[in-house]
């Protein structure tokens, strides 16, 4: 399901015009983002947290020219699913999820 599919189910279910139901949820990733950035994470009770892991310095390769190359110690952003969101996906899917092609 892409953005586009998502913004026409909920306009449907909500009866809120697609342009509305769009600028919402761009409002909504623009402040998970910018939270995100400035170093704090975003608890969504029953959907899950958006957080900030930090990765350690590690060494990794160069493939092409065969070299060790240091990667120093960053953040990134990660998603945990909060327990009833994976309860429910553990009940309910039954098959292997079908991954679109770009």
């Amino acid at each position: 399901m892409r953005k586009a599919d998502l913004v026409n189910r909920i306009s449907e279910k909500t009866g809120v015009p697609k342009v509305d139901v769009l600028v919402s949820m761009e409002e909504f990733f623009k402040e998970v983002k910018d939270t995100l950035s400035s170093g704090e994470n975003v608890y969504i009770r029953g959907f899950g947290s958006f957080i900030i892991k930090k990765r350690a310095k590690k060494i990794g390769r160069h493939i092409k020219k065969n070299v060790a190359i240091e990667i120093p110690e960053h953040f990134i952003p990660t998603f945990k699913p909060s327990k009833i969101f994976v309860e429910q996906v553990k009940e309910n899917v039954v098959e292997e999820p079908k991954v679109e092609k770009e």
